[in-house]
């Protein structure tokens, strides 16, 4: 097998996109069948800001709307809420949390450590999540519930309060959190009106348990490099939150199942059964609005390939995706979103369709290609349902685009 990028066949950026784009269901003939569906095609959603998430998942499934999405996750739970890739909140689909928790339990963190009086030791780290597993065995726990069914079980050391987090101190015991669900013994219940529960993935999947690790491991970057390949081990190391020579041990036996190719002078790897061209149609072309820290720009390596030039400095944050919903032209950052005022508020909106739209995605032809009709009220532009307000699209001191849009020269929402 090549390993060299001079020794493997390359691979274009047009190809590449393309690609990607028919993986995530962002294009009109490739629409997913069900929130799930998405979920797996995205290697997860992150899940943060969940109005974001359900967004997400809305664009990509036909004739979807965000009840879909809610009734996917806390009535069929056919999705559930955790910490995934990079410690981050995702939905994950619940036929997939076996191979997530096993791949994620077993594999290094690049996450940072506490200091000293704080740090918990191993074996601290497992009488917390023993204790966990056995709190949540049978019940949805609000923070508090299970800070005192911890220190119970583990100790008062458990619950004492010196995480420094926000404008307070959390109890030890959460540091654990991102570890306890990478195991599989936490997982997010449904909220007590304001208040988040946390539960256990066998209330919301019987008979779950963790997948062996390696072959877990080996599922998983298999699946991120079918949706987001070509990627590099660093790329899929920075993407989960591990190690990059962990990924490359972990690409490497993947064996006959992937195969090199050669992206901006670099070794990356697909799928061993990827067409070589994209799956042999045309790319596609028109505008998309993503939310905050959707998976197609969180995800997509190297950086430079969807978020060229400008675009960089504008969206991303020190190399970081998803701080800003952008305008996606072609599977191209073109710019970022920003809310407006909107007099009336108009009715329920689908995915990726409706009546109104910014007059700068509109026009769409001198952004890129062409438009397609897009929400009048997005959640891309962080409006909450129910609330007033459009897309503005901005491109502020860097951006090319504006509301009418025409060229901006130093307008915008900083960022």
């Amino acid at each position: 097998m090549p390993l060299t990028a001079a020794s493997a066949p390359a691979v274009d950026a047009g190809t590449v996109l393309a690609r990607r784009l028919r993986r995530h269901g962002l294009t009109d003939t490739t629409r997913h069948a069900t929130p799930a569906d998405a979920a797996a095609a995205m290697c997860g959603v992150h899940a943060q800001v969940l109005s974001a998430a359900e967004w997400s998942v809305v664009m990509r499934v036909a004739g979807a709307v965000r009840d879909d999405v809610r009734a996917a996750l806390w009535t069929d739970r056919t999705l559930v809420k955790t910490f995934g890739p990079r410690g981050t909140v995702h939905l994950l689909p619940a036929r997939d949390l076996p191979m997530w928790t096993g791949a994620l339990g077993g594999a290094p963190s690049t996450a940072g450590r506490f200091g000293a009086g704080v740090r918990m030791g191993a074996d601290q780290t497992e009488a917390v999540i023993a204790a966990i597993d056995d709190a949540l065995a049978d019940a949805d726990l609000t923070v508090d519930e299970l800070t005192d069914a911890i220190a119970e079980r583990a100790g008062a050391w458990a619950a004492e309060e010196v995480m420094p987090a926000f404008q307070g101190m959390w109890p030890r015991w959460r540091q654990a959190t991102t570890a306890a669900a990478h195991r599989g013994v936490l997982c997010f219940g449904a909220d007590r009106g304001r208040t988040t529960t946390y539960t256990h993935p066998r209330r919301w999947l019987p008979g779950f348990t963790p997948a062996p690790a390696a072959e877990a491991a080996a599922a998983l970057v298999h699946d991120y490099l079918h949706s987001y390949g070509p990627a590099t081990a660093a790329h899929v190391g920075r993407w989960l939150g591990v190690p990059a020579t962990w990924a490359a041990r972990t690409i490497a036996a993947l064996g006959d199942r992937v195969r090199p190719v050669a992206l901006a002078g670099e070794t990356a790897w697909l799928p061993a059964d990827a067409a070589a061209a994209g799956d042999g149609d045309a790319p596609p072309r028109g505008v998309r609005l993503l939310p905050y820290f959707d998976a197609y720009g969180v995800g997509s390596h190297p950086r430079a390939l969807v978020f060229p030039g400008r675009a960089a400095e504008r969206a991303l944050n020190r190399g970081q995706a998803g701080n800003f919903p952008v305008l996606l032209v072609d599977g191209v950052v073109a710019g970022v979103v920003a809310p407006a005022p909107l007099r009336s508020a108009p009715g329920r909106h689908r995915g990726g369709a409706g009546r109104g739209r910014p007059r700068a995605a509109r026009r769409g032809g001198g952004a890129g290609g062409p438009a397609r009709p897009l929400p009048r009220r997005h959640p891309a532009a962080g409006v909450r349902a129910g609330g007033r307000g459009r897309p503005r699209l901005t491109g502020g001191r860097a951006g090319p685009l504006t509301r009418t849009g025409r060229r901006s020269a130093g307008r915008g929402r900083r960022g």
